[in-house]
């Protein structure tokens, strides 16, 4: 499933707004920065000119001693020029490099390409207009590390939650040289797994990385549709590219979709292209280790195990136990 033509130019038409504004930015920092220190303006004045007079030099050169010289008094006087700006800006409270252009994105410098290639932030935007995102959406400003409650736990629940969140902190620290491909994360229903994916997700959406988010039914509902449409074909090459190349993918309460042997093919050849090209995959499931095993094969079960740090995730459910917490509250407060 390829952009449309519309939805190509609303993406574009994002980053040109983005560099009309962050110009806009500049300017207004350069007239602030203008009316309280009037010196900066006048040697900004002067750095075009230098640079055009040693640009004139070099093309006019005959190459002897003398044009040698006069280039290299041009280029020290630029390299003066900028070094008093900064001197400047920093004696009066600015950072030296205030007057900069910005970007949203210093990779691509908003424009969504790097070397003709799509940059990461565009199949960020590309991705969030093809794939319906929407539970991971409404979680992720729920969601973070620091709201991993340990109250909810006890005892042997408690130290395979401590476990859990120290194998995701290690999964994110060690993403770009990566000691495991994945988390396995497992147990009983309500106790935290898909927050924990979530939590993972939002702080690698924050480093820029692409994120695929699905629910196991609406993953392999999807594959099938495309798989056993004709004329879904080419987007059922397009989709499978983009689960196999983002740079974490989400697979959220597997073992609650219709498990058959187009599922089990499905999920092992993901895994297994997923492994071959060491992008980072989190699967969370209700099934134990021995039901994972029997319902999709043991070479599905084979590669997570080797590949991926297994992480069991047990307790009562938190969701009811907050329910309950809400209600004393609203007792307590009519009280």
């Amino acid at each position: 499933m390829a952009l449309s033509r519309e939805q190509y130019d609303s993406i574009m038409r994002g980053y040109a707004q983005s560099r009309d504004r962050n110009r806009r930015l500049r300017q207004e920092r350069r007239d602030s920065v203008y009316l309280h220190v009037p010196e900066i303006r006048r040697l900004d004045e002067q750095v075009p000119e230098t640079a055009a007079s040693r640009l004139r030099m070099r093309l006019s050169g005959s190459g002897d001693e003398a044009s040698r010289k006069a280039q290299e008094a041009a280029q020290q006087q630029l390299l003066d020029l900028q070094s008093r700006r900064a001197a400047l800006l920093k004696e009066n409270g600015y950072s030296e490099d205030y007057l900069d252009l910005t970007y949203d994105c210093p990779i691509c410098k908003d424009t969504g390409y790097v070397n003709g290639e799509k940059c990461i932030c565009f199949r960020r935007k590309e991705i969030a207009l093809l794939y319906d995102q929407s539970h991971l959406q409404v979680q992720l400003p729920e969601a973070g590390f620091d709201k991993l409650l340990e109250r909810y736990y006890q005892g042997a629940d408690l130290e395979n939650f401590r476990r859990s969140r120290e194998a995701a902190v290690s999964f994110i620290r060690t993403f770009d040289d990566p000691q495991e491909l994945g988390l396995l994360l497992y147990g009983t229903t309500g106790a935290g797994k898909t927050f924990l994916s979530v939590c993972i997700a939002g702080e690698l959406l924050k480093r820029g990385r692409s994120v695929l988010y699905f629910s196991a039914a609406t993953l392999f509902d999807r594959l099938s549709g495309y798989s056993y449409d004709a004329r879904g074909r080419d987007d059922f090459r397009v989709f499978t590219e983009d689960l196999y190349s983002c740079d974490l993918l989400i697979i959220d309460d597997l073992g609650t979709e219709l498990t058959n042997q187009f599922v089990s093919s499905q999920l092992f050849a993901c895994l297994s292209e997923r492994i071959l090209r060491k992008k980072g995959t989190v699967i969370s499931t209700n099934l134990s280790l021995q039901e994972f095993q029997k319902r999709y094969s043991d070479r599905t079960f084979s590669r997570v195990t080797y590949h991926y740090r297994l992480c069991k995730m047990t307790g009562s459910d938190i969701r009811v136990l907050k329910r309950r917490e809400a209600q004393t509250a609203r007792r307590a407060a009519g009280t």
